[in-house]
């Protein structure tokens, strides 16, 4: 057994892993740390957890008594807590938040998209998982990376659900002001571009186009429905190969043929894509959950691959029904 623990437990992508970790067959969880709900039994926090476990948050950290640490984290938080703590030569991380996605001698982190860099996470010690927005974009383009087709600016729209902007209430995530709304924030530099634009030189390296996004808050609770277009010539027909071609070997990301929507993958650690072809643009349209293909579900991904184990384990999740 996978002996884990969980650093920031009470957010939104913690309660979504805490509930991955009690179903995986081949993980024990042995603590999920948070000093301010110490003592609190975690179905305290996260009301779904009802009936699946016992288990309280405490303000211990046994690293030594575990074999993978999951960061969950504030941004910036990771960093200074790995900075301050010694840890265990044997201990492997996945961080959730931003500290460690973009590479740099520094530190030794592998930046966590499967799809991109299955290899290296199978071998890696500490792993950074990828930002949600990220995710569903990159999915969207890497085939196109890869045969070196980012050659003009890409005009990406992404609207997500208001668990993307964490369980802590703000201003834009109150009900009342987002429902039956909607709003753009951080047009053209949201701070996942940067590790975007890192994948896509690691498969194209001439890569130098814009990345023209615009986030969207949306008036719902979990999910990202992205669409991405850029101009390309080349049929559609042979696109549609070239991304199945891709993706043939990869659990999570399928080459849909109809139109795809958000009810399809919440729950889920899927991505779906579709592609149209209209004049001299391609368009992608990418769906993915939020909580799970863009954070919490990525992880455990990224666990079984770093501990050997069949990829899928623990994550055959079936969405929402209607």
């Amino acid at each position: 057994m996978i002996k884990t623990g969980i650093i920031g437990g009470a957010g939104y992508t913690a309660g979504e892993l805490i509930r991955l970790l009690l179903n995986h067959p081949e993980v024990e969880l042995v603590f999920v740390h948070s000093t301010s709900n110490a003592g609190n039994r975690l179905s305290a926090v996260h009301s779904g957890l009802f009936g699946e476990t016992d288990m309280s948050f405490t303000s211990n950290m046994p690293l030594k008594g575990i074999d993978l640490l999951f960061f969950c984290t504030a941004h910036g938080d990771t960093r200074k807590f790995i900075e301050a703590h010694p840890v265990p030569e044997s201990l492997k991380i996945i961080d959730l938040s931003q500290d460690y996605r973009i590479a740099s001698p520094s530190h030794e982190f592998v930046y966590g998209l499967p799809e991109i860099n299955r290899r290296a996470i199978c071998k890696a010690r500490y792993v950074a998982n990828p930002g949600c927005f990220a995710t569903g974009i990159q999915l969207a383009l890497l085939p196109l990376a890869k045969h070196l087709m980012l050659n003009s600016t890409i005009h990406v729209n992404a609207i997500t659900g208001s668990t993307g902007a964490g369980v802590k209430p703000s201003p834009t995530s109150h009900f009342s002001w987002r429902n039956d709304n909607i709003s753009i924030y951080k047009p053209f530099e949201h701070q996942h571009l940067a590790e975007i634009r890192q994948s896509l030189e690691q498969l194209q390296k001439s890569f130098s186009a814009a990345i023209d996004f615009i986030p969207v808050r949306g008036d719902f609770a979990r999910g990202i429905f992205t669409t991405a277009y850029l101009n390309c010539k080349i049929d559609l027909s042979e696109i549609r190969r070239l991304y199945n071609g891709y993706y043939e070997d990869h659990s999570f990301t399928f080459v849909i043929d109809e139109n795809p929507d958000l009810k399809q993958v919440i729950n889920t650690n899927k991505c779906l894509l579709h592609l149209e072809q209209i004049g001299g643009r391609i368009l992608i349209v990418s769906v993915i959950d939020n909580l799970l293909k863009g954070a919490s579900g990525q992880a455990v991904h990224n666990m079984n691959l770093m501990f050997n184990l069949e990829e899928t384990v623990g994550l055959h999740l079936k969405p929402i029904a209607f």
